[in-house]
């Protein structure tokens, strides 16, 4: 059986997903890897945490299915893109096709503001969050997206305003890719509402007999 990899979002760390794993039937498959860790103490820049994630997904030694939120998508979407036949399903939360300018620059601005304690419940101390936004400011997938060759499920919080024009963007140029809107819900889908998510994913592998 495959491994499901899931990946947290740059707000987030691996027990992020604890509860909707909590929810699926298949927990002995589930990887969670922690952003940090596997990049092994290299700088925290976009190449090296691809390359990492990379080298992650390369040991399972077999296609594996991916679910990112957010940050995670964006590395998840990249993977699929860069190494086609080693991922077998792709689910996308919250993920943007490409990085907003402008939204970025005001993210920018109110991370200078917040002390070093606030990022303590997040992937990256302050530093390498800054040096990690620095190297993405220019991520774009709008016109790669349409070579994704697996099956697709893009889900997104109703009121993660900032990311449903780019879940509706992601499933018109995915092929076959569907889009699930999740109600009463924000950005961080997996910690707001986990069990409608293992709900949603469960039904979305079933069709792989997982």
């Amino acid at each position: 059986m495959e491994p499901i990899i899931f990946i947290h979002g740059s707000g987030q760390k691996a027990d992020s997903w604890r509860e909707t794993v909590s929810f699926l039937p298949y927990k002995e498959t589930i990887l969670c890897p922690e952003l940090t860790a596997i990049l092994k103490g290299q700088k925290a820049s976009y190449s090296n945490l691809c390359a990492a994630f990379a080298s992650y997904c390369a040991q399972a030694g077999t296609p594996v299915h991916l679910c990112g939120l957010s940050l995670g998508g964006i590395l998840a979407l990249d993977y699929a893109l860069e190494y086609p036949e080693s991922v077998k399903t792709l689910a996308l939360i919250g993920t943007p096709h490409k990085v907003p300018k402008a939204a970025f620059a005001l993210q920018n601005i109110i991370f200078r503001l917040l002390p070093q304690s606030a990022f303590t419940g997040m992937a990256f101390d302050k530093q390498n969050t800054f040096s990690l936004g620095n190297t993405m400011r220019n991520l774009d997938f709008s016109s790669r997206i349409g070579k994704i060759q697996c099956p697709v499920l893009i889900l997104c919080g109703e009121k993660d305003k900032a990311n449903l024009k780019s879940a509706r963007f992601l499933a018109k140029h995915i092929p076959e890719a569907k889009l699930q809107i999740i109600q009463g819900t924000g950005h961080a889908v997996n910690e707001e509402n986990p069990r409608i998510l293992a709900e949603r994913l469960n039904a979305f592998y079933r069709r792989f007999k997982l």
